[in-house]
Parts: C-alpha cells; sequence; structure tokens
C-alpha cells in the first residue's frame, strides 16, 4: 500500500486505468457522504426520505419554483415531483399554490419548518464532514477543494456557502 490508499484499500489498479481509479475513488467517498447524509437527515427528521430532502434543498438553495423545474433539477417525472411535493406539504414543510396567470402552473415553497429542516441537517453533516476531513493528512486536503469544487461544477451543483444564513443541505 502507498501513502495514497487508505488502509482498508488495496493498491489494485482497476481495469480501465486513471479515469476508472478516479470513479472507484468518488464512489468510495460518495458511500461515506451518503451515510452522513442518511445519519443527519435521520436525526432531524426521521420519516423525510433523501430525495424528499433533495427537494427541500433545491427549494432552499434557488427558492421557490414549479412543479415542472422540480421534476427537471431532480431528474424525476412531474407525477413523481408531485407525490413527493404532496408529502411534504402534508408534514408542513412545503407550501403550493398556482399563479393567478396560469392557474395550471404548480408552485412550491419552503415553510419555516422546511427551511429549519434543512439548516439544521446541513449542520450535523457539516460537523461530521470536518471531523473527517481533520483526520485526513494535511498534504492530502491541500488539493481536495479544488477537485471537489470541479466535481460540483461538472455536476452543476451551486457551490455552499461557508456558513449560516443560507446553507445548501444536500
Amino acid at each position: 500500500m502507498t501513502d495514497d490508499h487508505s488502509p482498508s484499500e488495496p493498491d489494485l489498479p482497476h481495469q480501465g486505468g486513471p479515469e476508472e481509479d478516479l470513479v472507484t475513488a468518488v464512489l468510495t467517498a460518495s458511500r461515506v457522504l451518503v451515510a452522513i447524509s442518511a445519519r443527519s437527515l435521520g436525526e432531524v427528521a426521521e420519516s423525510l426520505t433523501l430525495p424528499q430532502f433533495r427537494m427541500l434543498v433545491l427549494l432552499h438553495s434557488r427558492g421557490a419554483m414549479s412543479l415542472s423545474r422540480l421534476a427537471e433539477h431532480l431528474a424525476v417525472n412531474p407525477s413523481t415531483a408531485l407525490r413527493m411535493l404532496e408529502r411534504l406539504t402534508a408534514a408542513g414543510m412545503v407550501v403550493r399554490d398556482t399563479r393567478p396567470e396560469d392557474r395550471r402552473e404548480v408552485r412550491a415553497a419552503l415553510t419555516d419548518l422546511g427551511v429549519r429542516t434543512v439548516v439544521e441537517a446541513t449542520e450535523r453533516r457539516r460537523e461530521e464532514i470536518r471531523r473527517i476531513v481533520q483526520a485526513m493528512p494535511a498534504r492530502q486536503r491541500t488539493g481536495l477543494v479544488r477537485a471537489l469544487r470541479a466535481f460540483a461544477d461538472a455536476g452543476a451543483e451551486p457551490t455552499a456557502p461557508d456558513r449560516h444564513p443560507e446553507p445548501l443541505g444536500w
């Protein structure tokens, strides 16, 4: 094993070369991040699913939007987005309305409870991620910020602010 790998990771190349090694490393890191997300969400709102939380995060980071835009951002069918929206509305985290000029267009916005849920879950995730990053060797952290920003940019994800009042939650 080399210093570039964790003790649990074998120092074996994957078929496909460096790009496949990168994909495998990102998949492994994503498991850590999904676990952190699930734990933080479970501590704040047990019955909320990760896709529902993603909808809350979109509304928090981008403001009120139409059902069709939500479905597009979530890469789901409008009917799926509508079911998610109905559950979040019933939970008191989202309000829905229609635009007076086009009553067919359903719009959604966060309630105070929805905002608090995003902020609390994000703060819990931020603290757990901070502990993990602090456990990394300093020389390996150096390029991580640039690499993760490039990854988020390539995935069209807005940058999370450093702190309140508007932390992104997903």
